[in-house]
């Protein structure tokens, strides 16, 4: 059965909406208080909350506040119940996370009519994210034993054969067992190291200390980090020739690590979904309000459709394509510009050009606004 809790100072009131909710089949709760509603909503995690603006020891919006806050009860949908039918009061009840805002008077037919409102889309958004928690299930366990296995086989076998049969094995067998090794080893640390990078950042955004934290960074002389960390990923891909640079200097609201980070995923899957001899270009720009980085292509694209669906260990057409990775580097990405309050742009045309731009705000205006972004 739905549980509703009603929070509510006025008697009357009170009771009526507990009779209306009861003889709707629903399950009711009720609170004299702001104090004694927010306990109760802890305690049992409703299906839904109506709930007064005005009350006695803890208000409303305070009680909102509360329950959005905390994890176990930041979803459940809200509805405020109030006299207070100003434009902002709303507003202010809107901003804090209230899912709707009835005001006094109103019917019964009105308040089931909002109640069935609520929970059908709260419902759609919880089927919404059930199918992103089994396409995600499904995604690792497609993408993730093959990333894994395929180093360790080349690691196992190279040095299986180095250690059974040396004597039979030249110096150049050697160097080249030994370059595999190296190889395999070095793809198989990154997958390790974006694997634990993203867990760590679902961990800091579920703490608004750590999220402010995150967000107080700067990192001067970007130009050196972008340029040195661009340049890395080309000759990694004997591509030192595709690569064009356009950058500027300028300080940039992130730390170092994530910085260098950025670009890296970008430049790689830059170089790795685009052919030899064609053009992937990184430049750098800062506006009044926003850092933007951008790296381009000349490969294979996204439709509309994969650009809508990046995720964490998504990969695409790996039917038709050979290609590594574990689909964790642009969904890296994504978190690190997200963290930040800024946005990832992607833009592609399948078989003929990506764009993807890393729109950082600044956290200050900049005096040096006119160097080419736009607010």
């Amino acid at each position: 059965m739905i549980k509703i809790l009603v929070i509510e100072d006025e008697d009357a009131i009170r009771e009526n909406l507990i009779d209306l909710l009861e003889i709707s089949n629903f399950e009711a709760l009720s609170a004299d208080n702001g104090k004694t509603g927010l306990e109760l909503a802890t305690q049992f995690c409703p299906d839904l909350i109506l709930c007064d603006v005005m009350m006695p020891e803890m208000d409303g919006y305070e009680v909102l506040a509360h329950l959005r806050s905390q994890p176990r009860t930041a979803t459940i949908p809200f509805i405020f119940l109030s006299a207070k039918a100003a434009r902002p009061d709303l507003r202010q009840g809107m901003n804090l996370g209230a899912d709707d805002y009835l005001t006094k008077p109103y019917t019964p037919d009105e308040i089931l009519g909002a109640i069935a409102s609520r929970l059908e889309k709260h419902q759609q958004v919880q089927n919404n994210l059930q199918t992103k928690l089994n396409e995600l299930r499904s995604n690792i366990a497609y993408s993730l034993p093959h990333e894994f296995r395929t180093p360790l086989n080349s690691i196992l076998g190279f040095s299986e054969l180095l250690v059974r049969h040396p004597e039979k094995l030249d110096p150049t067998d050697i160097q080249e067992m030994a370059d595999g090794i190296h190889r395999a080893g070095q793809r198989l640390y990154r997958l390790i190291q974006n694997f634990l990078l993203y867990a760590d950042l679902e961990l800091v955004l579920s703490s608004p200390e750590s999220v402010a934290q995150w967000r107080q960074q700067t990192t001067p002389y970007s130009q050196v980090i972008i340029q040195n960390t661009s340049i890395r990923q080309a000759q990694a891909t004997n591509r030192e020739q595709d690569l064009e640079l356009d950058l500027i200097e300028t300080d940039v609201p992130l730390s170092a690590t994530s910085l260098q980070k950025i670009v890296e995923e970008l430049t790689n899957n830059a170089f790795k979904f685009s052919t030899a001899g064609t053009p992937v270009k990184v430049s750098s720009q800062i506006g009044p309000s926003a850092f933007k980085l951008t790296v381009s292509d000349r490969g294979r694209g996204m439709s509309r459709e994969q650009v809508a669906n990046l995720g964490a260990y998504m990969q695409f057409e790996r039917d038709y394509y050979e290609q590594q990775g574990s689909g964790l580097g642009l969904a890296i990405v994504k978190r690190l510009v997200e963290l930040h309050q800024g946005r990832l742009e992607i833009k592609s045309i399948p078989q003929q050009q990506t764009l993807v731009q890393a729109i950082i705000p600044l956290l200050s205006p900049n005096p040096n606004g006119d160097r080419g972004l736009e607010p």
